[in-house]
């Protein structure tokens, strides 16, 4: 009998469709997982979607389980939470997630999977990979008890990072950005609002997510002397202008870039890529994390999803992939038929 399952796929820049694929039988140490939610993390996806990845940067930018080349074909997608139907006794019925792609079904090495805390809810699962980034970057920036912080950019990275910074003792965290509308997700997160004419001053610390020429450039106006803001924005092929002529140098001012593809070197030492996903994990036991999550739609409707969220048409930080058990089927025999969703493909 052959496996079958269905995977969402970026055909070309600005337009995706639904495949139908072949699943290997899972081998010793390899695990069998049927999806129930993955996520679509607006600011990286996007730019994949639209075919803004630079040439040079293609090889970093590859995902762990992605199949094709950018600028596309391309399956492409890392926030992904499943059950395990078969593999090793230890993981079977267990809830993990996996740095997977858009798709129903997967064979994936065991070692690929982290299981999910009992107290972790599979939907808010899917933003593992998104406080991940936050954790790795707040290992970059290294806070202190009492801390002023700003988070310029209240996007999916940026609010995990005030998320987060919120548990800190006697830091004050403003979350700052142009859409009045992240107020609520500020409040619910237990920290201040600012737009940026507002945002207040004399910071040690600004971690910038907005992906803005803008938003870097108040970002340094925000610090105060010898401060530093911590870069998490990926602009794409982008080029960004920043007033460095002007009080850059006589205040001392610094500008660290931060990036999850590597461990913080502030923790290289004694962490790994797996300390800090299930660290990621453990962290998404709070509720208030739920606030990330702006919308949710089922599997067929990515074709037809991807360029709303993309020209911006859905507003959302982490919008949230529904895979129903009639969607995801039984896994073996012919499956469903192959190609598109009924709608068909859709263009940008």
């Amino acid at each position: 009998m052959t496996r079958r399952a269905r995977a969402f796929w970026l055909e070309a820049p600005g337009r995706g469709a639904i495949r139908e694929v072949e699943l290997p039988p899972p081998g010793a140490e390899e695990v069998l997982v049927r999806t129930l939610f993955s996520g679509v993390s607006r600011g990286t996806e996007t730019l994949v979607f639209d075919g803004r990845v630079p040439g040079n940067q293609y090889t970093a930018m590859r995902a762990p389980f992605q199949e094709g080349d950018f600028p596309g074909p391309v399956k492409y997608g890392y926030l992904s939470v499943g059950v395990v139907e078969e593999g090793p006794e230890r993981l079977v019925g267990r809830t993990v997630f996996c740095l997977h792609p858009h798709q129903t079904r997967y064979v994936v090495p065991a070692a690929a999977v982290t299981p999910v805390p009992a107290e972790v809810p599979a939907g808010r699962a899917v933003l593992a990979g998104t406080v991940e980034t936050a954790v790795n970057a707040l290992w970059d920036a290294a806070p202190l008890i009492g801390d002023r912080v700003t988070v310029v950019g209240g996007g999916m990275v940026g609010c995990s990072v005030a998320a987060l910074l919120a548990r800190f003792p006697g830091v004050r965290v403003e979350l700052v950005d142009t859409d009045p509308a992240r107020a609520k997700v500020a409040e619910a997160l237990g920290v201040g609002f600012a737009s940026p004419g507002d945002a207040v001053g004399d910071r040690d610390l600004v971690v910038h997510a907005s992906a803005t020429e803008a938003g870097l450039a108040r970002s340094l106006e925000l610090l105060r002397p010898e401060g530093t803001v911590v870069e998490l924005s990926w602009y794409g092929d982008r080029r960004v202008a920043l007033p460095l002529g002007e009080a850059f140098h006589s205040r001392r001012l610094t500008l660290r870039g931060s990036q999850v593809g590597t461990v913080s070197p502030a923790r290289a030492a004694t962490r790994g890529y797996a300390d800090r996903l299930t660290l990621a994990l453990e962290l998404l036991a709070d509720p208030a994390l739920d606030a990330l999550v702006t919308g949710e739609s089922a599997f067929t409707e990515l074709p037809d999803l991807m360029p709303r969220l993309a020209s911006g048409e859905v507003p959302a930080l982490c919008h949230r992939i529904r895979y129903d058990r009639e969607e995801t089927g039984p896994g073996t025999g012919a499956g469903t038929e192959s190609g598109t969703h009924p709608g068909g493909d859709t263009g940008a």
